[in-house]
């Protein structure tokens, strides 16, 4: 199974240490380690992508869910 091949099943995390890692390869690393940095940055960039955005969106359902059903309120008896 090729690190492509993992990426769905990698966590958070993993996901973020890998990108970071290729990052760094690309520029730093032999020949052989930028090609293969360079064959994934564009997966690895997607993922991470995709990722924020389901976690923006369902943040933003989260909040219009609270907003659209406040608790109801208890009517107070005035004391005489």
């Amino acid at each position: 199974m090729t690190l492509l091949e993992k990426i769905p099943a990698m966590d958070d995390r993993e996901l973020k240490n890998l990108l970071d890692n290729a990052r760094r390869l690309e520029t730093a690393g032999t020949e052989r380690q930028k090609a293969d940095a360079a064959e994934l940055l564009p997966a690895l960039e997607a993922a991470v992508a995709q990722r924020k955005q389901a976690k923006t969106e369902a943040a933003a359902e989260k909040r219009a869910a609270a907003r659209k059903t406040p608790a109801p309120r208890k009517v107070r008896a005035k004391a005489v």
